[in-house]
C-alpha cells in the first residue's frame, strides 16, 4: 500500500535543466515524500556508491560512457536501487537497467512518472495458479529473484485461486491455461467478475495463436509459453509496473 511507504530517495541524471526542473516539480506533487537530487553523472555515481538512492532515473541521451558508469555504481551499491532509463522513443536495452520510462513533456507527465516509480517500490501481492507444484516452484523461484518487491502466494487450481483472491488484495496473477476443474479461461472470467483490477498473465505449453488472441481479448496482461525464462517474466513485470517500452518485434 502507498500509505505503508514512508519516503523514497531519487537521483535524476538528465542532460537538460528544463527536464530536471520538470522532474523536481513532478516529484514534489507525488503521493509519497521523495528526497530528490538532480545530479551530473559523476556526482550521481558518488551518491549511488554511498547507498543514498532508492531509484535512479538515467537520461537515454547521455553519452554511453556516462550511462555505463552510473549503472555500474548502482549495481555495486547496497542496497541496490532501481535504475530506469528515461527515453523519448524506442531504444536499445541497456544491461543492468530495470526498465524504461518515457520523458516528461509536462508537469503532469513528470508527476505520473514519479507515481510509477513509487509503485515499483510498493510490495505487490502475486498469485501463482498451476496444478503442477513443480511449475509453481519454478515461477516462485524466478519471482523471488526479481528486483521488484513481490509477496508471492500459490493456488493449485481455479476455485482455490478465486478463494485466495477474495481473501486479500492482489495485483498480479500468473495463471495456467490447462488445469483440472476450472481451466485457465474459466478462472480468468471469474477473476474479471470479482477482481477486475487484477492483472493476469496466462501460462501454457500449447502452441496456438488462437489461445494467445483469446487471452488478450479476455483482458490478459500477457502470455507466457512454457518453458519460459527469467527474462520473459521480467518483461511481464516491466509491463505491469509501466516501466516497459515495447520494441517493434516484441510480443508477449
Amino acid at each position: 500500500m502507498v500509505g505503508d511507504l514512508i519516503s523514497l530517495r531519487m537521483v535524476v541524471v538528465v542532460a537538460g535543466g528544463a527536464e530536471q526542473e520538470l522532474w523536481r516539480q513532478g516529484v514534489a506533487m507525488a503521493s509519497v515524500p521523495i528526497e530528490f537530487a538532480a545530479q551530473d553523472p559523476r556526482a550521481a555515481c558518488g551518491t549511488l556508491a554511498k547507498g543514498r538512492a532508492d531509484i535512479c532515473i538515467l537520461d537515454d541521451g547521455l553519452p554511453d560512457e556516462h550511462k555505463l558508469a552510473v549503472v555500474k555504481a548502482a549495481r555495486q551499491a547496497q542496497p541496490v536501487p532501481l535504475v530506469f532509463v528515461s527515453a523519448a522513443r524506442h531504444s536499445a536495452r541497456m544491461d543492468g537497467v530495470d526498465g524504461v520510462l518515457g520523458k516528461p513533456d509536462s508537469l503532469d507527465d513528470a508527476r505520473k512518472l514519479a507515481e510509477i516509480c513509487i509503485r515499483t517500490k510498493i510490495p505487490t501481492r502475486v498469485l501463482i495458479v498451476d496444478d503442477s507444484s513443480t511449475m509453481r516452484g519454478i515461477v516462485r523461484k524466478i519471482l523471488r529473484a526479481s528486483r521488484f518487491a513481490l509477496d508471492i502466494h500459490e493456488a493449485a487450481e481455479g476455485i482455490a485461486a478465486l478463494n485466495e483472491l477474495r481473501s486479500g488484495r492482489f495485483g498480479l496473477v500468473f495463471l495456467d491455461y490447462n488445469m483440472p476443474g476450472l481451466n485457465g479461461f474459466e478462472t480468468l472470467s471469474g477473476i474479471r467478475r470479482e477482481s477486475a483490477g487484477v492483472a493476469v498473465v496466462m501460462m501454457t505449453s500449447t502452441v496456438d495463436s488462437a489461445i494467445v488472441n483469446r487471452a488478450h481479448a479476455a483482458g490478459a496482461l500477457g502470455f507466457l509459453k512454457k518453458p519460459f525464462y527469467p527474462a520473459d517474466i521480467d518483461r511481464v513485470l516491466e509491463r505491469y509496473y509501466g516501466v516497459h517500452v515495447p520494441m517493434m518485434a516484441e510480443s508477449l
